[in-house]
């Protein structure tokens, strides 16, 4: 069954030359073979900076981010590609994602002291996290803490569901290993997931 995607490109850099931007595609061109429509978004290349205050969550995000907000209304499914920086995803990600909750778009707060309104209930996403070390010894000895938290904190709040993943370790290891990630990402695109 076809599904209506919003593909997000999480890496700051705009550059072609990321691993992200190739898993991107590789997952876009899967998309297209399995009859799925795709909308992408390159953070890297948006107009944005960084919140400085709880009160610029009440309001309008910047028009870039509006746009997005638009193609993830329309989508069933969004999936997020990103590395692992410091032990987390980088701080424009991270912004990006702030952006995206402006004007109670993901969860819509209540009175005081109530548990925000999940606004994203029906739809389905996936994060892609890249990583230079071995994804074992991120799951084993750092517990996926930063993959946790995004899960948790952003996606089933907002009310995603289900949120699934995949971390793709030790990207530099080989061209044969890169290949095989590239491969999987247009499965995973090819059936919507």
């Amino acid at each position: 069954m076809a599904r209506s995607i919003l593909l997000v490109n999480g890496h700051p850099d705009s550059s072609k030359d990321r691993f992200c931007h190739a898993l991107c595609n590789a997952y876009h061109e899967g998309a297209n073979e399995g009859g799925n429509s795709v909308s992408r978004v390159d953070i890297g290349a948006l107009d944005f900076d960084f919140l400085e205050n709880a009160h610029a969550f009440t309001t309008p995000p910047p028009a870039d981010i509006a746009a997005v907000q638009v193609m993830l209304s329309r989508a069933e499914h969004m999936v997020l590609v990103h590395p692992l920086w410091l032990g987390t995803l980088p701080s424009r990600t991270k912004a990006f994602l702030e952006h995206l909750a402006r004007n109670d778009f993901l969860v819509k707060t209540e009175a005081k002291g109530l548990w925000p309104a999940k606004r994203m209930r029906g739809k389905s996403a996936r994060i892609v996290m890249t990583m230079g070390m071995p994804a074992f010894a991120y799951s084993i000895f750092f517990h996926a803490h930063s993959f946790k938290a995004l899960k948790a904190g952003v996606f089933q709040l907002s009310g995603f569901s289900p949120v699934r993943h995949t971390i793709f370790g030790a990207i530099e290891m080989s061209v044969e290993n890169r290949q095989r990630m590239l491969a999987k990402m247009r499965a995973l695109g090819r059936a919507g997931k």
